[in-house]
């Protein structure tokens, strides 16, 4: 993707709901230094638009229809490796925004905060850098600080968290099996090294711990 406007920021947004993808498209083109260069209301629609686009920042939402967040995050980091990705999601920061960065995300924004965030986490990740909210940053610095230990589904890898999430939302192996195209028994492979991470012996128990976390509310 080649640089038409160098001076500017240019901006994609990838949500399926139209009164989300307004109300963050209104705040970027009212930043002078922003274009919003197109909207996607799936992955698929995203990951056409984005071959097609100069683009120097995507901001996704984690669950939409056709390729979800995770897909479509795993799809750009091969073919745009040095694009920066934003993830939007309605989830606790504290469990998800770590495994995303891990799997590749240059920042995450809780929609709650999203509004007042998003054009600070724009411009942080277009230089390069990383974005979390403060309230995550200061408590991943606490628990470095104390030398806390690590929850056991912080140990998970991404692919690994992304079937623990799936699974505890209620989805058979077949089910994510068919959504990620991959065979079941690789999923069946990830779901028993997630347990055995997790301590746990079946979904229903898998189900329990997101809960009771908070992970899934």
């Amino acid at each position: 993707m080649s640089k038409t406007d160098p001076d500017k920021i240019k901006v994609i947004i990838a949500d399926d709901h139209p009164v989300v993808r307004e109300g963050l498209g209104q705040i970027i083109s009212n930043v002078p230094d922003f274009i919003l260069a197109g909207e996607a209301e799936d992955g698929l629609e995203l990951l056409e638009k984005i071959r097609t686009l100069d683009l120097d920042v995507v901001v996704l939402d984690v669950d939409m229809p056709k390729k979800n967040g995770w897909e479509v995050l795993a799809s750009l980091k091969i073919e745009y490796p040095k694009l920066p990705v934003i993830i939007l999601s309605v989830f606790s920061e504290e469990d998800y925004a770590v495994q995303f960065l891990k799997a590749g995300a240059s920042g995450y924004l809780n929609k709650e905060h999203a509004i007042n965030e998003i054009a600070e986490a724009i411009r942080k990740v277009a230089k390069g850098g990383k974005y979390i909210s403060s309230n995550i940053a200061e408590k991943l610095a606490f628990d470095l600080d104390k030398n806390l230990e690590q929850k056991p589904h912080e140990t998970l890898s991404p692919r690994e968290f992304q079937i623990f999430i799936m699974i505890a939302s209620g989805k058979s192996v077949k089910d994510i099996s068919e959504e990620l195209s991959l065979s079941v028994p690789t999923i069946s492979s990830y779901r028993a090294r997630m347990l055995l991470k997790l301590g746990l012996e079946s979904n229903a128990q898998a189900i329990n711990y997101a809960f009771r976390l908070g992970i899934l509310k």
